[in-house]
């Protein structure tokens, strides 16, 4: 069997969690809200910089196709205009 100083013995891990609780139990709820709702605000804000870059990126490559036909259209007009 398992010895008595054993279970006595709490790690290190569980000691900084029962601190920290400790604290957090001396905030008001307001305050905590407030914490909790900065998290989630964090936690969703690189989603939509994520979607953000991706419709950046389509309208660039939109744009450089538009650019490509362009430019080969007006060099092709051009030329008709010099055989003339």
């Amino acid at each position: 069997m398992g010895r008595k100083d054993a279970s006595a013995v709490v790690a290190p891990v569980d000691q900084y969690r029962k601190q920290i609780g400790k604290q957090d139990y001396k905030k008001t709820k307001s305050a905590l809200k407030l914490e909790r709702l900065k998290a989630e605000a964090k936690k969703s804000a690189p989603g939509i910089r994520d979607a953000f870059l991706v419709v950046v990126a389509i309208l660039v490559f939109v744009l450089c196709v538009y650019a490509f036909f362009y430019l080969n259209l007006t060099t092709e007009l051009d030329l008709d205009v010099d055989l003339d």
